[in-house]
């Protein structure tokens, strides 16, 4: 594969990988409900999936700076897949679920980064962050894919049935890697050991867009886990309801990650035209003002809710692409692998922790049985976003340096 070829490939194998990440989230209120489980042991479930990411991405994301990352890919798909198969097959309560989630994490680390960097090792065109946003922008398609695929899946045939088919999906995926050619990664000028993250940790260039990307994650993986759960709670606000299945819990998630990739590319695109940093700065800025809010529009209209529901999953996925474009483009030369895996550690450790967080604060303010309880819960999502900005002015990514590579 090359060019155009390349990255649809690419693109395909993480959105049929991903079916499977927002399964569970996608089905929270049937699982708290079968399982009887508080907000905050969902809030550990659909958290410690991504915990389980950042906890093996640092050696396995490095690991690509020493063999070819379509490797790493392979057996991510194929983790994946288990994971999934696992969940459909034993899957339980509280203690099982929590075991499969992990390992389905763990799946994800070994795919989603990796993949950037097959991407730009082969990639041979004029605009590597354009090739990037793509790419990234489809765990947005992969998202959306999820979420219809669990939803409309358990609806017809049940949960079971849906995460056999995020298994399936999995195992679809692991054929791209296979039809990639062999390409050795670039050597370090300086050879360090795997685990050595020292030399990234003192690049602060790249160390902005990593924290910033960290903030970024916090916000967009709580919000993603918490999307259905709240929106079904505005449902039963409103008695005259959506009027259409076009616009439930779970479709209205669903056009969330599809407005999401569009988001994410468009944001990219801005930055090649205004500037990165002066773009990502801006976007947080407004996400915040959108968290600050979102949970206390819980008792708007139900339209009108999902409708703030998209347009602050677009808000949201702006500068996504562009942080970890930007992390890839201040990497120095033989150490794009490790600089990758720092970048998934700060961002997918955040992404863990901010589901549970909201559920923590769910639960103390009453378990979300008040449109108050959801506020404070989404401005808890607020007050972290407020070090994104910070993180980028004072560690200053926009000091030049020579790039490597056009991106």
């Amino acid at each position: 594969m090359s060019g155009g070829r390349l990255v649809f490939g690419l693109c395909a194998a993480l959105a049929l990988t991903m079916t499977g990440v927002f399964a569970f989230p996608a089905l929270l209120p049937t699982f708290v409900a079968e399982w009887g489980l508080s907000k905050t042991e969902a809030g550990w479930i659909a958290g410690l999936y991504f915990v389980g990411y950042a906890g093996v991405a640092p050696p396995v994301i490095a690991l690509t700076d020493r063999i070819d990352a379509r490797l790493v890919m392979l057996g991510g798909a194929l983790t994946t897949a288990m994971a999934a198969a696992g969940f459909a097959l034993l899957a339980s309560g509280f203690w099982s679920a929590l075991a499969f989630r992990v390992l389905a994490g763990a799946g994800l680390a070994a795919t989603y980064l990796p993949g950037v960097r097959a991407l730009v090792d082969r990639y041979r065109g004029e605009r590597t962050s354009r090739a990037v946003s793509f790419y990234t922008s489809s765990f947005s398609l992969g998202t959306a894919l999820s979420f219809f695929v669990a939803g409309e899946t358990a609806v017809a045939l049940g949960w079971r049935t849906a995460f056999a088919l995020c298994a399936l999906a999995a195992v679809a995926a692991a054929v791209v890697p296979l039809l990639l050619a062999p390409m050795p990664p670039e050597r370090p000028a300086a050879p360090a050991s795997l685990l050595d993250f020292r030399p990234v940790l003192n690049n602060h260039r790249a160390l902005a867009f990593i924290l910033g990307y960290g903030v970024h994650c916090w916000e967009l993986f709580a919000v993603r886990s918490w999307l259905v759960a709240f929106l079904v709670f505005g449902l039963t606000l409103d008695t005259a309801g959506c009027g259409s299945s076009l616009c439930s819990p779970t479709m209205i998630a669903t056009l969330s990650g599809l407005v999401a990739m569009a988001a994410s590319i468009l944001g990219n695109e801005i930055c090649v035209r205004f500037g990165r940093r002066r773009v990502i700065i801006l976007v947080m800025l407004l996400s915040f003002l959108a968290a600050a809010g979102f949970g206390f529009a819980a008792s708007l209209p139900y339209p009108l809710l999902a409708a703030l529901a998209l347009l602050y999953a677009a808000v949201i996925q702006l500068d996504s692409a562009a942080l970890t474009a930007g992390t890839i483009e201040a990497s120095a030369p033989g150490q794009r692998g490790a600089t990758l895996a720092v970048h998934a550690f700060v961002g997918f450790g955040c992404a863990g922790i901010g589901p549970l967080v909201l559920g923590v604060v769910l639960d103390a303010g009453g378990g979300g049985a008040t449109p108050l309880s959801w506020g404070v819960a989404f401005l808890s999502v607020a007050a972290v976003g407020t070090l994104g900005p910070v993180a980028m002015v004072m560690l200053n990514p926009n000091q030049k340096r020579r790039s490597r590579r056009s991106m």
